[in-house]
């Protein structure tokens, strides 16, 4: 269960009733413990220090800042509003749950936590082990930063999502959870991305606001509105080779354009790395033919 400033946002959430499990659609029930962010436009939070120091592709954070555009960065704030496109090439990491021109000095809760022990620790385990079956895991840490029913710049429309981290042991994974995503005409993106693009992906459509609202009904996980990844150095693989991989696309189009390419590569390597690939394994695109 993840929690937000003074509320839960559950996103298709399993509780217990009377002895059976039933699922709910999101709901806003009273919570405490959340810093809530300022109300303020392009603003961040202040220098979070971790609890728990979180690996992102080899580097060890211990400090974390939750920017109001929708993104998150580690060595400092970012009040940028128009998405770069990644891969950017850039000199930080950065997770863009939804980065683009987010108003909660208008209407909206941006807060965030950090967990140690308790429920959402088990939440988090149980999690991490559906979405990555290849891996026996156990949480020690969780970081959730909430974006509730924040609106665009100069609209009413509002949208809600969530960026949870979470690690333990040497693992460490992030989850992107969306609710209702309005659509828009503003520069958008979701993903994330790293210091010089060595390691990048953007969720598919996320760059484009007219589709944005499919996140909520898209997944990588197979859970509806559910993104999740692993972003540590890797586990090291028995195999050092990857004879072949046979995939099905909808379009011969979807492989005609490089940045598309680029985004499938990335779907592709996400998903070889729940079964043991090495989070920095490049993969390229040798040949194609159309059958």
């Amino acid at each position: 269960m993840y929690t937000a400033a003074g509320l839960k946002l559950l996103f298709k959430t399993v509780f217990q009733m009377d002895g059976e499990y039933k699922t709910v659609g999101m709901m806003r029930i009273s919570a405490a413990g959340d810093t809530i962010n300022s109300a303020s436009l392009d603003g961040s939070s202040s220098a979070i220090q971790l609890s728990s120091p979180f690996l992102f592709f080899g580097r060890t954070y211990r400090q974390i800042y939750v920017n109001n555009n929708g993104h998150l960065t580690f060595n400092q704030p970012l009040s940028q509003y128009v998405p770069n496109t990644f891969p950017s090439y850039g000199s930080q990491d950065i997770i863009a749950g939804l980065w683009t021109n987010l108003d909660n000095h208008e209407r909206g809760v941006i807060s965030y936590q950090q967990y140690t022990s308790g429920n959402v620790l088990t939440r988090a385990t149980q999690d991490i082990n559906a979405h990555f079956p290849n891996l026996t895991f156990s949480a020690s840490w969780v970081f959730v930063a909430t974006w509730d029913k924040v609106v665009y710049f100069n609209t009413s429309t509002e949208t809600s999502f969530q960026v949870v981290l979470i690690s333990g042991s040497d693992f460490s994974f992030i989850l992107m959870i969306y609710g209702d995503v309005a659509i828009t005409e503003l520069p958008v993106q979701a993903g994330y991305d790293t210091v010089y693009s060595t390691d990048y992906f953007v969720i598919n459509g996320s760059n484009n606001g007219s589709l944005i609202s499919n996140l909520r009904n898209s997944s990588n996980v197979n859970v509806p509105s559910r993104w999740a990844f692993r972003v540590d150095s890797g586990s090291k693989s028995s195999k050092d080779y990857i004879i072949g991989l046979q995939i099905r696309l909808s379009s011969v189009s979807d492989i005609t354009d490089s940045g598309t390419i680029q985004i499938i590569l990335q779907q592709i390597k996400q998903e070889l790395v729940k079964y043991g690939l090495p989070n920095s394994t490049e993969l390229k695109l040798r040949k194609i033919q159309k059958i």
